[in-house]
């Protein structure tokens, strides 16, 4: 599925999508809208711009100090009992599960829903070992079921509607195909509840692992999580290495300024704190827990003169759900794991410009993302950057390159810019043309651009001189009719 998807340009992928699934973008849309409006509400109810500029400072000093706080971390989970593992590739984090479960003879694993295990292709290595896997919060089985990865960083499923699942379920569950949500999700639940009594294995992911205490925090709404890590026998938690906080007392401020950032909530319905097996007499817990510490391309981009504030990302999903362009497809459309904004500007970090470059340009630049970050990443001037890097490594076109240079030239040169201002208010069907190109693919599904009748330099003459508005009427019919003005021939 990852290798089908990264087959064709962003370009291509949103440009199927909008055609052949217009229901998604419906889907979407809703969604994503809804979690925003509740962001804001929430945003609102706190002194955010100062939580937001503490959050920012929090994960500054953490990637700043990441090889102290690893340390840290690592020695007080040991003292926990808890096994600790070093992962540097996505395929170390593999050997390391296919470890366990060799060892321990798993047959049934149930997950959590965890974005790095979508980025380590856990699922695909785990039933190749002929481990059946299950995954428990039910928009990642949707997917499961449906055969297809995750659109949305908190709600996989986002891009099907009820009708779909309605389908999907008749065919894989038998439920009837009027069946309603209620009943949609008891059957769920009756699968899924007997799936984390047989199972040997249980895998999460991480929302914070303290240094300074060895805890693991997870947040999540439906109960699933909290399965996963204390019914099965072994528990795995991987983690990014970037999911450290040095202390305790910073836990608290996080949990609730991602909560209120990714679902709109004050706080999670339900947040687990884990430290370690459980102990002689203790009824509940694994026996084992493991914590997988993953690098896979985080270093790199930490040593990255300006891709490293990319770090500071807590996976909330609040510049999706801000961004006006991943309303239009959903995530399928990026190509990888993580989409929307922050994806646009994380996966070229981690692939590289030759795999994800091109989804610098999935964006408007309108701001909205870095809004909504609770840790402010400066995602428009990432953006920027990679758009830059693809420009100087010559991944542009040849017309592309020639239509910016001139646009340069002209925009630097008074005397062709004013030119060319006269030429577009004689021609205005020039600036219409669905064949040129740039412009071609900007008017296709926008208005067309319409050029001023008057020039700023003039409008601003006739504001300064106090000239009398009934004056430019005249003006304004002879503009408008494709002749240029007097004044425009003097700058001519």
């Amino acid at each position: 599925m990852a290798e089908q998807r990264e087959g064709k340009a962003y370009r291509a992928r949103a440009r199927e999508i909008i055609d052949r699934h217009p229901e998604i973008r419906a889907s979407v849309t809703g969604g994503v809208m809804d979690l925003d409006r509740k962001r804001v509400d929430r945003y609102a109810e706190i002194d955010s711009e100062t939580w937001r500029d503490w959050a920012r400072d929090v994960k500054d000093h953490v990637i700043t100090h990441l090889d102290e706080l690893l340390e840290e971390a690592a020695a007080n989970l040991e003292a926990r009992g808890v096994q600790v593992h070093w992962a540097e590739t996505a395929a170390d984090a593999r050997r390391v599960l296919d470890g366990i479960v060799r060892r321990r003879g798993v047959k049934v694993a149930v997950k959590s829903k965890s974005m790095l295990s979508e980025e380590l292709e856990v699922n695909r290595d785990l039933e190749a070992a002929g481990v059946q896997v299950f995954e428990t919060d039910l928009g990642e089985w949707i997917v499961q079921l449906q055969e297809e990865p995750p659109s949305h960083l908190i709600v996989p499923a986002i891009h099907r509607d009820l009708d779909a699942i309605r389908r999907l379920f008749h065919a894989r569950l038998g439920t009837p195909l009027d069946a309603g949500p209620d009943e949609l999700a008891s059957q769920a639940r009756a699968t899924l509840r007997q799936a984390f009594l047989e199972a040997d294995l249980g895998i999460s992911g991480c929302n914070f692992l303290v240094a300074e205490t060895g805890t693991v925090a997870l947040i999540e709404n439906e109960g699933n999580i909290r399965l996963c890590t204390s019914a099965p026998p072994v528990h795995v938690a991987l983690t990014g290495i970037e999911k450290l906080l040095p202390r305790w007392q910073d836990l608290s401020g996080f949990l609730q300024l991602t909560s209120r950032a990714a679902t709109g909530q004050s706080l999670g319905t339900f947040v687990s704190l884990l430290n370690g097996p459980k102990g002689p007499g203790e009824p509940d817990g694994p026996e084992e827990m493991h914590v997988v510490l993953v690098d896979n391309g985080r270093s790199r981009v930490l040593a990255d003169p300006r891709a490293w504030e990319t770090l500071r990302c807590v996976r909330c999903a609040a510049c999706l759900n801000a961004c006006p362009v991943y309303r239009q497809t959903g995530g399928h459309a990026w190509g990888h794991v993580y989409s929307g904004p922050i994806g646009s500007i994380l996966d070229p970090a981690l692939l590289g410009l030759e795999r994800a470059g091109d989804l610098a340009y999935a964006s408007s630049l309108c701001g909205a993302c870095t809004e909504a970050c609770p840790v402010r990443i400066p995602i428009p001037d990432l953006l920027l950057d990679w758009r830059a890097r693809m420009a100087g490594g010559r991944r542009t076109t040849a017309t592309e390159r020639t239509l910016i240079g001139a646009y340069s030239r002209i925009m630097t040169r008074p005397r062709l810019y004013r030119l060319a201002g006269a030429l577009m208010r004689r021609l205005p069907g020039l600036l219409s043309s669905r064949r040129l190109p740039m412009i071609g693919s900007w008017v296709e599904r926008r208005a067309a651009l319409r050029p001023s009748p008057r020039t700023f330099r003039r409008i601003w003459k006739e504001e300064l001189s106090g000239e009398d508005a009934a004056g430019d009427a005249g003006d304004h019919h002879r503009g408008s009719g494709g002749q240029p003005g007097e004044e425009e021939e003097r700058e001519r």
